[in-house]
């Protein structure tokens, strides 16, 4: 997997991870990957990929059964879902505008780009 250095590796791992659920290569209450067998698949430090899991077990998209494993919330989609919006409203929106007005483009001209974006 390749990194970007402006966003935590840790929260990285968890967006695929997330992405991965989103997508159905993991359903809900199914297994997924032990923290080994993860950060084997990603070629990181088991320490960084258990931070992920630590974060996805804290936001409820993931729960531990001691002794078993790690398994997918019954949740966890609608829950990305809702985390993602919060994440669009709260940082991508405001550095979007910021952007926006940086350049000097209005409303209207977003308006068009975004209708002729959505047509195709």
């Amino acid at each position: 997997m390749i990194f970007k250095e402006s966003r935590p590796i840790y929260l990285q791992i968890a967006d695929r991870i997330c992405d991965e659920i989103q997508q159905q290569v993991y359903k809900e209450d199914e297994r997924i990957p032990s923290v080994r067998e993860y950060a084997s698949m990603v070629e990181v430090n088991a320490n960084t990929v258990m931070r992920s899991f630590d974060y996805l077990q804290q936001t409820e998209i993931i729960y531990n059964k001691r002794g078993v494993g790690y398994f997918v919330a019954p949740t966890a989609r609608k829950r990305i879902m809702q985390l993602r919006k919060e994440l669009l409203f709260k940082e991508d929106l405001p550095e979007f505008i910021s952007k926006m007005k940086a350049l000097g483009i209005s409303v209207q001209e977003i308006t068009e780009a975004i209708e002729l974006l959505v047509k195709d």
